[in-house]
């Protein structure tokens, strides 16, 4: 996958920028608050409909267009993916919504056709990894399932929908045990919404399930480069709902055992998620809330035995991140057949000597990467004669001279 030409309009602090992407390697230079990491959002953005930094689109929107009645941010990407060219445009629309206030609606057009979003998502592959991101192994579950669904859903459409369609049933069912335990009810209007709930359900925990063990070999192998074979690192999945309880009468095994769940069919995680959903019933009915499932899910990151989340060192959450990362444009390459675009940003300021090394071997092998720099010596002089140099000053880009 190669991303040829990218275009942004009122997004973030760009009014206006035009650039042709080169097909390597591009090294981004330039002071703080200049727009590099924005320009590396509006990239991820488009592969995944999700912002890193924002909590809604509406902050994407550059501040002083959004002064105006009418305001547009526009970001169009023009890449190849499997010889073809293709064009991507998304279009973030803030107007008045006759009450004072305003709205915001999204239209995404691929290769000029209006298509929704859930069906574009992953047409464009990214992988990003900046200084901020350890907040994936330090802080909630949340954080991790986040990442795991914007990861699957960029390599399995089916799994997007099901996602989408999953909480969709999540917040009805929600309403339904709500409604039930204030005011009483026939319970057996939660079978639709359990059948709902389970087959959707059972898509998610099996595309995790691969997910996350082919991801584990894929880090172990970078992992143990980085660290000079020193550690090992894990990935651990805990379901909500586990479609292999322990053994009854036995305790449940400990974090650090790696439970096999892979061979178990979709329909069989199906039969005993809605069964067990029925068992919970009496109790979710009265807690007014649906209790197991993927939306509680977890996943620990462990490195020679220790979980990172609760006793990671910032040296240790920040390695094993990068390997994630790094395992991330592997698995997605095995997955869709295509090189993801490898986006970084300041990540070498923090790594030492050897890990930078291994860092910039393993770029020699990626497609496409952009990574962003305040300070260009940071790369070795052999490293930036293959990249090509450019400079972002206020939201403007500009190619530096050859000269090292």
């Amino acid at each position: 996958m190669h991303l040829s030409h990218l275009s942004l309009t009122n997004f973030r602090l760009f009014s206006r920028l035009d650039m042709d992407v080169p097909r390597r390697i591009l090294l981004l230079m330039g002071a703080n608050a200049q727009g590099k990491t924005s320009l590396l959002e509006a990239i991820f953005y488009m592969a995944t409909f999700s912002s890193f930094h924002a909590q809604n689109d509406r902050q994407l929107l550059n501040f002083i267009a959004t002064r105006e009645n009418l305001s547009v941010a526009r970001m169009i990407a023009t890449y190849q993916r499997q010889d073809r060219v293709h064009r991507l445009e998304v279009r973030l629309i803030q107007d008045s919504n006759g009450n004072g206030g305003a709205r915001l609606r999204k239209e995404v057009l691929l290769d000029g056709v209006k298509t929704p979003p859930i069906q574009v998502i992953g047409h464009l592959n990214a992988v990003i990894f900046l200084p901020q991101m350890t907040g994936v192994l330090e802080d909630g579950p949340a954080e991790r399932r986040r990442y795991l669904d914007l990861l699957i859903s960029q390599a399995q459409p089916a799994y997007t929908r099901a996602l989408s369609e999953y909480s969709q049933a999540l917040t009805q069912r929600n309403a339904l045990l709500k409604l039930l335990n204030d005011r009483g009810g026939d319970s057996s209007q939660l079978i639709y919404w359990d059948e709902l709930l389970a087959s959707r359900g059972a898509l998610l925990i099996s595309a995790r399930i691969d997910a996350i063990q082919e991801l584990e070999q894929f880090a172990k192998r970078i992992h143990e480069q980085l660290t000079g074979s020193s550690e090992v690192i894990r990935l651990i999945y805990q379901p909500s709902y586990d479609p292999l309880p322990p053994p009854q009468g036995q305790f449940a095994l400990p974090i650090q055992v790696q439970v096999q769940r892979n061979g178990l069919t979709v329909e069989k995680i199906k039969v005993g998620f809605l069964e067990r959903l029925g068992k919970v019933r009496n109790e979710e009915i009265s807690r007014g809330v649906t209790t197991i499932g993927p939306h509680r899910d977890e996943m620990r990151v462990l490195c020679n035995g220790i979980d990172l989340t609760d006793f990671g060192s910032r040296g240790q959450i920040r390695t094993a991140l990068l390997s994630l990362k790094l395992a991330e444009v592997d698995w997605l390459k095995q997955k869709t057949g295509e090189w993801p675009i490898l986006l970084l940003d300041e990540t070498l300021a923090e790594l030492d000597m050897q890990r930078r090394n291994y860092l910039l071997n393993y770029l020699e092998n990626v497609e496409q990467v952009i990574l962003t720099t305040t300070d260009m010596n940071l790369f070795p002089p052999d490293f930036r004669e293959k990249c090509e140099r450019w400079q972002i000053v206020s939201g403007s880009v500009e190619k530096l001279s050859n000269e090292i």
